[in-house]
């Protein structure tokens, strides 16, 4: 380190070990699905993953301490080769480890025993998977059983009308073996750990130690030591295989944060916990510690209150910090806490002696450079994460559907709607423009202005033209709501980018109306989309739903809501944190039907609504809006009076293009076909790379 970080950030930066490896800091790189070493997910089966190897160098040698890639399948996904059978790849991370070592960073491996009842199996093999046939054709490969195959058979959380298979003792003592045999080639290839994937988040173990989960009757199941044997049987065996100072990490969930099947449990809630409560947990953290764990790698939560391990920003930041803080009382190995943690904070929980150190994975894909930027005291410029797993970690599911993510989506996981580049560096990437132009966009949204700073940073000279008097576009709008901060802190940080750059130049209360005036060899159009309307009798009386996040109008106690979208949740959302009482009606059979809106983020928002009580009508449409009364009718013909003093449209936009596409004429973003941040920044790279 050259500089000196803030005080405030010092606990962050002081060396620690695991067993006998010392970390040179307190800041860990979480795994997130898709960066394994070994490939994921790919047809091709199991292989060393150049572009995971490039993401982490990349991060490497910008300061991180601990290095921990996503899950490795111990088995091939497709296939079903073991990993350990792949001596070829071994040799390859033995190389990879010199080249990650030459920057003093430090790397553990994550093997995951396996999903059971949380494979989010998706939409294309669920049906494959119910018909015999097809399952028993598709078995070789790709085995479903397998990969389904949970402690007890129950039904899979992604698709409720699967039962998953009971697991053999023959396929748990296979998967022991594995750990041991793939933790020896990766302890010979020097990699400095291995991570056991995991008593955590309801994935296979955490599933086999839960009660909830295994109604098993043989040595794995019903009593406390029971359930745990699996995780401890395979730490035993990697020791067996390594040697008992081989550091050995366990994904840990201290709290299940479960209230039923597929119904977790809010912050700060008074519940009955049907999954680990802390009594258990106290007892279970040392139990595995003295089974031969070396660290634990926590949070909280399963699939069934996913938002804990992977908070949305509905979740508070730091929101697993005084469970784990807590955990660490019973234990003598490390701990390391994870969930929307915030650095300074971290940094003083370390410097307490709550934490070890501070476990961080999404802000990582957004800025890999985001460690020396803190080392640097250059926090402004660090790009945030805004917790919108669209990019990274997209698994989308509603009523009656299992993963409705798309099939690219399933094998690209860990990219980022904000970076491109993150896991994509083929594909995107900064490259000098061939010929220097003048280039115009209209439109100051995070599209116009994303394709401003693209197209300077390859060279050419940029007008950025916006009619208000402020950038941000519809995003001002989107970021308003208490929870959103993140995103507020996004624009200020466009804002500050587009400064630093001399070839932008910035037009504001500038509106164009005719594209022919424009001095420009070629013309961006940036101008976002506006709202639909519903055409019922009374719908003029409603209000828009960007005027009411913008605070443009009025809202009084008893709100409607009509439409039961992304956007319609958030605001009723808001509209319940400020006091009011809102009421949602939809179309769809579920809330939030859209794919590609990660589970975490819905069912956080159909949990909290369903826990606090909240009016939702599915299936529902609105006949008439008159006098203070909403009149709407479900499927069976029933129709209801709903009182309403405020009624919010929020039933979608449409593309509002300025001009329309040419040969120098280049429409991004909702202009072009409405979407999310990630299908706005994704499509402004598609154009400006060209250009």
């Amino acid at each position: 380190m050259q500089m000196q970080a803030d005080q405030k950030f010092e606990a962050l930066f002081t060396p620690w070990k695991i067993r006998d490896v010392e970390i040179k800091n307190r800041i860990v790189l979480c795994p997130t699905g898709g960066t394994s070493l070994f490939g994921w997910f790919e047809l091709t089966g199991c292989h060393f993953d150049k572009e995971a190897a490039h993401h982490f160098l990349e991060r490497a040698k910008n300061n991180v301490g601990l290095i921990i890639p996503g899950i490795a399948p111990l088995r091939d996904t497709f296939w079903g080769k073991w990993l350990w059978q792949n001596k070829k790849m071994f040799k390859e991370l033995k190389e990879y480890m010199d080249e990650i070592h030459k920057t003093g960073a430090k790397l553990f491996i994550q093997l995951t025993a396996g999903m059971g009842r949380s494979w989010a199996i998706t939409e294309l093999v669920a049906p494959l998977h119910k018909n015999k046939f097809t399952r028993a054709l598709l078995k070789p490969i790709l085995d479903t059983s397998h990969e389904l195959a949970s402690p007890s058979a129950q039904k899979s959380r992604w698709a409720h009308d699967i039962e998953c298979p009971e697991m053999t003792v023959e396929q748990i003592h296979e998967i022991i073996e594995a750990f041991a045999k793939t933790a020896k080639l990766c302890k010979e290839a020097g990699v400095d750990g291995v991570e056991v994937h995991a008593v955590h988040e309801g994935y296979l173990l955490d599933q086999f130690a839960i009660e909830f989960f295994n109604k098993r009757t043989d040595e794995y199941g019903g009593s406390f030591e029971n359930r745990y044997r699996f995780a401890a049987e395979v730490v035993k065996a990697i020791k067996e295989a390594c040697g008992e100072d081989y550091p050995v990490s366990l994904r840990y969930s201290v709290e299940s944060k479960l209230k039923d099947f597929c119904y977790g449990a809010m912050p700060g809630e008074d519940y009955t916990e049907v999954g680990r409560n802390m009594e258990e947990s106290e007892k279970a953290a040392r139990f595995l510690q003295d089974a031969g764990y070396d660290m634990l790698n926590a949070d909280n939560g399963t699939y069934d209150s996913w938002y804990w391990a992977h908070p949305p920003m509905y979740m508070p930041e730091n929101c697993n910090l005084e469970d784990v803080a807590h955990i660490k009382k019973f234990v003598d190995i490390p701990v390391v806490c994870a969930g929307r943690m915030d650095a300074e904070v971290g940094a003083k929980a370390v410097a307490d002696g709550r934490i070890d150190a501070v476990g961080i994975a999404r802000q990582f894909l957004v800025d890999p450079e985001w460690v020396t930027k803190l080392i640097e005291d250059r926090l402004e410029d660090i790009k945030p994460c805004i917790c919108c797993h669209s990019g990274c970690f997209n698994f989308s599911s509603s009523k009656g559907h299992a993963n409705t993510q798309d099939l690219t989506d399933t094998m690209g996981l860990s990219r980022c709607a904000l970076n491109p580049e993150t896991m994509q560096s083929k594909k995107y990437s900064l490259t000098p423009a061939k010929k220097k132009k003048k280039i115009a966009v209209i439109g100051g949204g995070i599209g116009g202005m994303e394709a401003a700073i693209v197209l300077a940073k390859r060279g050419h000279e940029v007008t950025l033209y916006e009619k208000s008097n402020a950038l941000g576009g519809v995003f001002i709008a989107a970021a308003a709501p208490s929870f959103k901060e993140k995103d507020r802190d996004l624009i200020a940080w466009y804002i500050r980018e587009l400064a630093k750059l001399p070839s932008i130049k910035v037009e504001m209360n500038r509106e164009v109306k005719n594209i022919d005036e424009l001095e420009a060899d070629e013309i961006i159009i940036a101008t976002g989309a506006k709202a639909r309307r519903i055409p019922i009798p009374g719908a003029d009386t409603a209000v828009e739903a960007i005027d009411v996040l913008l605070g443009k109008v009025p809202v009084g106690e008893k709100v409607t809501v009509i439409g039961g979208g992304l956007t319609g949740c958030e605001i009723a959302y808001e509209l319940y944190l400020q006091g009011k009482q809102p009421t949602i009606v939809e179309m769809q059979d579920d809330l939030i039907t859209t794919k590609g809106i990660c589970l975490a983020n819905t069912s956080y928002l159909r949990d909290f609504f369903k826990t606090n009580k909240v009016p939702v009508y599915l299936e529902t449409s609105v006949s008439s809006i008159e006098n203070g009364k909403v009149t709407v009718k479900n499927k069976a013909g029933e129709t209801t009076l709903i009182e309403s003093d405020t009624v919010v449209l929020s039933v979608g936009y449409t593309p509002a293009p300025l001009a329309k596409k040419k040969a120098h004429v280049h429409i991004i973003g909702d202009a072009n076909k409405v979407g999310n941040l990630r299908t706005v920044i994704w499509g402004a790279w598609d154009v400006c790379m060209k250009l």
